[in-house]
């Protein structure tokens, strides 16, 4: 399905790269990954970790190596990494260390192997415990056994996938099947490709969903994590649009919860060449500086906020419109910081390490970019980094207040 929906931005991925592009693409990924697992770890210069250690960095290592060997170009590299990659078998339970690369790669590449038709390239699926869901009425109703009237679908954020909703014992999806009586569905999607694309094609799986669901959907909830929170927007905003096949779902969301969802970007990133030194409090960030003008479309629309497709023959500087939030549904949004409930520099400036607090909760001076996100129906949780919105007891109490 990803295919014929390809936006101009999408394509912008889509020319050679060199060998140091690849390389320094692959260091990209691995110093987010190593600062993420270990945000205040210091390096052996007494400086941020930008290595992985262990199994995943020997993984890390190999790709660099191979890179330069193989003659630099991304195919090549692809190449090597396809069979490494290969999907597991579809009745066992996926590899998380496969999926968490996969989804690496994805994030900072994606446009480029969705536009060369790469294997690796990640086609957009609902998930259950890592297994796609069969989209049709009988199959689902014995893939999903105990189904619900009530559905929450849960979206990813940038470099990240399905699986890694369960994080230190905890999953908001599971966790409101069990409190709440919601069946919890996952996406798994490329989060390289622009935000529109990935919104476009969620609408029409949506749709789907909602026409095989074992019974009458009762109470619809769309659950963003970062990114994630973008593609649900541009989604129902899509969704909204499709004239042609008279699509039922968006009206039918009564929840849209959005966690560090950077609704007016992400600034840290957007500073560009010249800032790793201002950048270096900010673990999560941080590296994402290193891309220069080499980013995926789906980085460039986290950067900015993004939810509509970019103009033809954007560099990737372009802010789109802001698009309203959905009237019929009830939005919210809970932002980390790494700060105290005091206040402090940090609160304001750093908000969850990548998200700014005002940026998560959609605040702005201009009337056009701002959010109105209801005062009772946001949040802000504090101590809290980018990843630990998704582990956090204070923001789970928060989600079950709202949507029990």
């Amino acid at each position: 399905m990803t295919q014929p929906l390809l936006q101009a931005a999408d394509l912008r991925g889509a020319a050679r790269l060199t060998t140091e592009a690849v390389a320094g693409l692959t260091s990209l990924v691995e110093a987010m990954h190593a600062r993420i697992a270990s945000p205040w770890q210091p390096g052996p210069d007494g400086g941020a970790r930008d290595r992985a250690g262990g199994v995943a960095g020997l993984v890390y290592t190999t790709v660099r190596g191979v890179t330069h060997l193989v003659g630099g170009s991304a195919e090549a590299l692809f190449g090597w990494l396809a069979p490494a990659l290969a999907a597991t078998d579809a009745h066992q339970a996926p590899r998380p260390e496969r999926e968490a690369i996969l989804a690496a790669l994805n994030g900072v590449l994606g446009d480029h192997l969705a536009a060369t038709d790469n294997p690796l390239a990640i086609d957009m699926a609902f998930r259950l415990a890592g297994r796609p869901l069969p989209l049709d009425r009988y199959a689902l109703r014995s893939r999903v056994a105990g189904a619900t009237p009530r559905v929450v679908v849960l979206l990813h954020g940038l470099c990240m996938n399905d699986l890694q909703w369960q994080r230190d014992g905890h999953d908001h999806g599971e966790a409101l099947a069990r409190d709440a009586g919601y069946t919890p569905v996952y996406l798994r999607y490329n989060s390289g490709l622009s935000v529109s694309t990935n919104g476009r094609i969620l609408a029409q799986l949506l749709e789907r969903l909602y026409d095989v669901w074992p019974m009458p959907i009762e109470r619809l909830v769309l659950m963003g994590h970062s990114m994630g929170g973008l593609v649900a927007r541009s989604a129902i905003h899509h969704g909204a649009l499709m004239q042609r096949g008279n699509m039922r779902w968006p009206a039918r969301v009564n929840d849209l919860v959005c966690l560090g969802t950077p609704h007016l970007g992400a600034p840290l990133e957007r500073a560009g060449h010249g800032v790793d030194m201002l950048l270096s409090a900010a673990p999560y960030a941080s590296p994402l500086a290193r891309l220069g003008k080499v980013r995926s479309a789906g980085i460039n629309d986290l950067r900015l906020g993004n939810i509509l497709s970019a103009p033809s023959g954007d560099d990737g500087t372009h802010r789109c419109d802001q698009v309203r939030l959905p009237d019929s549904a009830r939005c919210y949004a809970i932002a980390g910081c790494l700060g105290t409930a005091a206040g402090s520099l940090k609160s304001r400036v750093l908000g969850d390490g990548l998200v700014p607090v005002a940026s998560a909760l959609g605040q702005h001076a201009d009337a056009d970019r701002h959010l109105d996100f209801a005062p009772e129906h946001q949040a802000v949780v504090y101590e809290t980094g980018h990843l630990e919105l998704l582990s956090s007891a204070e923001v789970y109490g928060q989600l079950k207040q709202w949507l029990a």
